[in-house]
């Protein structure tokens, strides 16, 4: 099986490559133009992998796109490449149209032009990894597959408007896809600008851990492992067209999350000051349009695919924890500060 990977020095991109490159009869393809996100080093371990290459480009080049799909023959397109943040969408929400919609509107240009010269069509699929922002907030209940859209930032908005070009494709021309959507991802190689991570870095920086509002936001979160695994089961068993949520059914507070690693930081980072990280919380001003609950109904997964999280989110954050305590240098780079010794 080929696969062609959009954004695969990303978070999520860079966890599914090495979790199943070494799978029988799977080559990888990772296309990445390697923006802030993108960090070659995280699949530094696969310079020489027979099965894995990669190209560094633009999703929006058309003539690149073109020509890294023909030259590769995939029989997936596992489309990860986005502009995901939601502090950055505000600030530069051009960037975010033009990554989250144009580029994927090339790439579906460029998979539809591939798709049309295959003698043998069952062999393609095209798959869009989508947010659970897309629906917006929500006070009771989940969000369904068949839920109307309602995003509240120009991040969301962009999303929802390549699911509506993924899903037009599929009406218009016949090239077959999947969407999905997934609540909000933690583990090892996130970029140190998301919650869980950042108040890892920031107990070990002795930095305040910045809270919007009061915290009481809630989020679901799952383990990224989980969810390649989700992505994996996609590819082998889902039906053309299908969309699907994915989320782990642990919906926490982000106070009550930024509890949690603080309590693991006591435990496991070797603290001079001997002072509790929850300390450093910092309660700031909230963001414009900041959704108050995402929640999604993942039955639809578990009864067509057999597909359930395994992750307990106190093992996950354990582990997230432990993770980042051993690869300061990694994330430090990235902050573009000097690891400190232990």
């Amino acid at each position: 099986m080929n696969i062609l990977i959009t954004g695969g020095f990303g978070f999520i991109g860079s966890n599914f490559i090495l979790k199943f490159i070494n799978h029988d009869n799977i080559n990888i393809l990772n296309y990445d133009s390697l923006t802030y996100a993108g960090n070659k080093n995280n699949l530094n371990s696969l310079d020489n992998h027979p099965n894995y290459k990669y190209i560094i480009n633009d999703i929006c080049n058309q003539d690149a796109v073109n020509e890294a799909i023909i030259n590769f023959s995939p029989n997936i397109i596992l489309h990860f490449a986005a502009e995901s943040h939601v502090d950055r969408s505000i600030k530069t929400p051009l960037k975010f149209i033009n990554t989250n919609i144009l580029g994927t509107s090339v790439l579906l240009n460029g998979s539809l032009n591939y798709y049309n010269t295959l003698s043998n069509k069952d062999s393609f699929k095209f798959i869009l990894i989508s947010t659970d922002e897309v629906y917006g907030s929500i006070a009771n209940g989940s969000f369904s597959e068949n839920s109307i859209f309602s995003p509240n930032s120009p991040y969301s908005a962009s999303k929802a408007s390549s699911e509506h070009l993924v899903n037009a494709w599929h009406k218009t021309f016949g090239l077959p896809i999947n969407i999905i959507n997934c609540t909000n991802n933690y583990g090892p190689l996130q970029y140190p600008e998301k919650l869980i991570p950042l108040t890892i870095s920031n107990c070990i920086l002795n930095k305040p851990i910045p809270i919007y509002g009061s915290g009481e936001n809630i989020r679901d979160w799952i383990y990224v492992e989980d969810h390649c695994d989700a992505i994996f089961e996609v590819i082998k068993k889902s039906k053309t067209g299908e969309k699907y949520n994915i989320g782990s059914e642990c919906e926490l507070r982000n106070i009550e999350l930024v509890t949690i690693v603080c309590n693991l930081m006591d435990e496991y980072y070797d603290n001079s000051k001997n002072k509790s990280c929850k300390e450093l919380i910092t309660f700031v001003k909230d963001r414009p349009g900041h959704d108050f609950r995402y929640s999604l109904n993942i039955k639809k997964i578990r009864k067509d695919l057999g597909w359930k999280p395994k992750k307990d989110i106190h093992n996950g954050l354990r582990e997230t924890v432990k993770w980042y305590i051993e690869n300061e240098e990694w994330w430090s780079k990235l902050l573009k500060v000097k690891g400190n010794s232990k």
